[in-house]
């Protein structure tokens, strides 16, 4: 048997099988549906929303539910079924865009610190420490607001401090392994050490940051959900939940509807995606039955 087979044995059975929808199990299966819903109503909102989500209508302003407007109207006569609709493009994108960049950054520093070793990694675990030692969202916070509000901000405010968990998961995985049986008869074969590392070590560990991604992704969406709403993030008057439950603050007790069917959509997508990272870890066998 190959080295390569040796190396990628376990993560192919693991990894491969995760994707058999045959053998999945209600976990994987409901949080990959919800998901996928919300993905389908984010490509389809201009033909499946019933009105403009940024027109103001004063006419018809604070509607309650009804057969026009089944979520009501907010404080400019807008729809909210329409702007729930469209917010789930943004913060779909925020999920899933807030926590790409840092996985990679993340997965690709810890591992080479933690396969190079010697300074490379004490210089790491040094500047991992240095972030860590502030809190997450003030770090956040303080980021977008030397550059300034926008979905550009949050990002790269996400890819500078939300690295660091990917980083030592990573690398604590990279530690064990490159002194395992398939490791040294790569390098007894004379592979390079960016071989080993990307093609026989990575390809083994990658299963536990992937699972983690889907649980970051809850709070990327909260993250990004509540920068909005602080006025941070996304500008009015773009459709975008966080944003939907600052302007309806202020009619929390007359207009009800203008704060909770943003939230509850904001709980659903992050219950779709808790779910799909509870069914990837049992089916890579990551959590004990």
């Amino acid at each position: 048997m190959s080295v390569e087979a040796l190396s990628r044995g376990n993560w192919l059975a693991r990894g491969f099988g995760a994707l058999g929808l045959g053998r999945a199990n209600l976990n994987l299966r409901l949080g990959a549906a919800i998901i996928v819903g919300w993905a389908l109503i984010a490509v389809f909102a201009p033909w499946i929303a019933p009105y403009d989500p940024i027109t103001h209508n004063l006419a018809d302003k604070l509607q309650g539910p009804s057969l026009l407007h089944p979520l009501g109207t907010d404080n400019f006569g807008r729809d909210i079924l329409s702007r729930v609709i469209y917010g789930a493009r943004i913060d779909l994108q925020m999920g899933v865009l807030g926590v790409l960049f840092p996985f990679l950054i993340g997965t690709t520093l810890g591992a080479i610190a933690g396969y190079a070793g010697g300074w490379v990694d004490i210089l790491l675990m040094r500047i991992l420490d240095v972030v860590l030692a502030f809190p997450f969202l003030v770090l956040m916070l303080a980021i977008i607001a030397i550059l300034q509000p926008g979905l550009t901000s949050f990002y790269i405010a996400l890819a500078l401090v939300g690295w660091v968990s990917y980083a030592r998961l990573v690398r604590a995985q990279v530690l064990v392994l490159k002194t395992s049986d398939f490791v040294t008869a790569a390098r007894s074969l004379g592979f390079g050490r960016f071989r080993i590392l990307f093609r026989h070590i990575l390809p083994n560990c990658i299963a536990g940051s992937i699972v983690f991604s889907m649980s970051d992704v809850v709070l990327v969406v909260l993250a990004g959900s509540s920068i909005s709403y602080l006025g941070l993030g996304v500008q009015p008057p773009t459709a975008e939940w966080g944003v939907m439950i600052a302007e309806g603050q202020n009619f929390i007790t007359t207009a009800w509807w203008i704060t909770t069917f943003p939230g509850l959509a904001i709980v659903l997508m992050a219950f779709g995606f808790s779910l799909l990272a509870d069914g990837l870890a049992e089916r890579f066998g990551l959590r004990q039955p």
